[in-house]
């Protein structure tokens, strides 16, 4: 790490405290810190068991509870115990303090939109906070199946046949790639399993299986500002561990030559190529592995 890199990691933190307003006694002026408004925020969003908001929050036990008190003190939350387990609590907001959530959300995308309105190139800007947030929060990012029809899987779908057009230099029709049936990548057949930061999707991987041992491995995508971070391995694992509990014991894949990175890391998670098994248009390059 050069001297010139520390400074300008420094320099970056100090423009946004300001920018966030950590600095601020009263944070979007409703009368307190940004640390308070903080864990209001976290509860909101439903963080409600303590353990839960300590860990979101990365907050030690003492502050979250002197936060906590100063919180039940106006009326904004209410803590009771934990009817699953007496050593736990959980807080709630109460009628006022949802109102107060509901302005905080209001005031807080209005600043967001002003800082955004301020940059001429908005887009490069909201790129480069994406790969910021995405490894200041890496261990915070989870893998999960879900539903192949589901919002969180058509963001992914879509961010994925835009990349493919893009770096293709075509118009990818996900139709035409042979887009598998609802049926095929959901459970006794196959999987959809995401990876997520929060409601932010970084990364996806289908298996699509018709209920025998041999099955396909399909839409395989890692959001830009997630590369370089080994998240494509663990997709692939997961996709790998998926098919295994459904009994499959051979899968296989398309790719394009063009997608280097892609090609790269299945020969060194030992797919093996072998010769062309479908009519796809845009692959030239297949590959198996037996599990």
């Amino acid at each position: 790490m050069t001297v010139d890199s520390i400074k300008r990691i420094r320099n970056f933190g100090r423009a946004v405290a300001v920018e966030v307003g950590a600095l601020d006694d009263s944070f979007l002026d409703r009368g307190r810190p940004l640390g308070a408004a903080r864990v209001l925020n976290a509860i909101g969003l439903g963080y409600e068991q303590v353990s839960d908001l300590r860990a979101f929050l990365k907050l030690d036990t003492g502050l979250l509870s002197r936060l906590l008190r100063g919180l039940e003190a106006e009326g904004l939350i209410e803590t009771t115990t934990n009817p699953n387990d007496r050593r736990g609590r959980i807080t709630r907001l109460t009628a006022q303090g949802r109102v107060e959530f509901d302005i905080y959300e209001k005031l807080s995308d209005e600043r967001a939109a002003a800082t955004l309105a301020r940059h001429k190139h908005a887009h490069r800007l909201l790129e480069a906070m994406d790969i910021v947030t995405i490894a200041l929060s890496r261990d915070r990012i989870v893998f999960e199946e879900v539903d192949y029809a589901s919002d969180i899987a058509a963001q992914c779908l879509g961010a994925f046949a835009a990349e493919l057009s893009n770096r293709l230099n075509v118009e990818f029709d996900l139709k035409k790639s042979g887009d598998p049936e609802l049926s095929q990548m959901t459970h006794p057949h196959g999987a959809f399993v995401v990876a997520r930061l929060g409601d932010m999707p970084v990364g996806c991987v289908g298996v699509k299986g018709s209920g025998g041992t041999l099955a396909e491995i399909k839409r395989m995508w890692i959001a830009p500002a997630a590369r370089g971070l080994g998240l494509a391995r663990q997709l692939m694992t997961a996709a790998e561990d998926a098919a295994r509990a459904l009994g499959i014991d051979t899968l296989r894949l398309d790719t394009n030559s063009t997608l280097f990175e892609a090609v790269s890391l299945y020969r060194a998670m030992g797919w093996q190529e072998i010769d062309r098994f479908n009519d796809d248009p845009y692959p030239d390059l297949f590959f198996e592995k037996r599990l």
